[in-house]
């Protein structure tokens, strides 16, 4: 049997063996399986096999190189993405065919600073941090983007490296477009391409604001224009959805001058705190706090 005769059975038995442990019709290769399976057999020396070996052994390597595709309820949640927002069906489904949907655990590092941009995320559960690190290590936060909220979709443009460090924050289930696919829908559909120019165009805008902020104004206000923009239940409490650590880095401060912060602000009787939650006393003065210029 010559190799390639050889190699088309190999493949074939591993597509027998993984549709017979897969039952979940959601999984879809995400990479050439025909190269995956060769570079498998030559590390591992494998022969051509059957019975219960193969599918041990093929359902293994199904779970490095599957990943579920996006449900019904994830392409409804993709039309309340701004991003996505005002697409047709057949656009969302354009986009759900080339995305794959992955659950990654808390604390999980998605990219680096200055790494090759494969591709850019949609968050449909959990949280994320990006961040840039300093040369002596410390860490400065740039966003936290929640369920709806996208991230790195511009570095699949320019240089195409990502700008900075993405984790998660909590377990996290992420819709991830890849750069090729992507660009290539980019090119066949204007509407999907309109709503990424819109997209990018909405993020410049929020990285200007956040650049005035550290600009024009100072911690207190920071804070209070963040604590305004938390959603509020009934009454007039808010929780904070991060650590105060991480809300002291998102705000450009250290940890000891937000304490402070908070600690005036209850003394002004602006706010309650206890623990992450916060109670809102003086909504006006909360108001007039967010602003206030550094030297108004």
């Amino acid at each position: 049997m010559s190799r390639e005769t050889w190699f088309e059975s190999l493949l074939n038995q591993a597509m027998r063996c993984l549709s017979g442990s897969l039952k979940d019709p959601g999984y879809i290769l995400i990479q050439p399986l025909k190269d995956t399976v060769f570079l498998f057999c030559v590390k591992f020396q494998i022969r051509p096999f059957s019975g219960w070996m193969a599918r041990v052994s093929f359902f293994w390597l199904g779970q490095t190189v599957f990943a579920k595709l996006p449900s019904m309820n994830d392409r409804t949640t993709l039309s309340n993405i701004p991003l996505f927002a005002g697409l047709e069906g057949d656009d969302l489904q354009a986009i759900q065919s080339i995305g794959r949907v992955r659950e990654h655990p808390r604390g999980e590092l998605l990219f680096s600073e200055g790494e090759n941009a494969s591709g850019f995320f949609v968050v449909l559960e959990g949280k994320v941090k990006i961040y840039k690190l300093s040369a002596e290590g410390k860490e400065r936060i740039l966003h936290i983007v929640g369920p709806g909220g996208t991230f790195a979709e511009a570095a699949i443009f320019a240089d195409g490296l990502y700008p900075a460090y993405a984790e998660t924050l909590q377990k996290a289930r992420l819709l991830f477009l890849p750069k090729r696919e992507f660009l290539s829908l980019l090119m066949s559909n204007g509407r999907i391409a309109v709503n990424m120019i819109a997209g990018l165009s909405r993020f410049l805008r929020q990285f200007t604001l956040q650049i005035e902020e550290l600009t024009f104004k100072d911690v207190p206000s920071r804070l209070a224009r963040y604590l305004l923009s938390l959603p509020r239940g009934t009454g007039r409490s808010v929780e904070l959805p991060i650590s105060k650590s991480q809300l002291a880095s998102n705000l450009g401060t250290v940890s000891e001058t937000l304490s402070r912060t908070l600690r005036k602000l209850s003394d002004e009787e602006i706010v309650s705190v206890n623990g992450k939650r916060l109670d809102i006393l003086d909504f006006e003065r909360l108001e007039d706090l967010a602003e206030k210029c550094k030297d108004g």
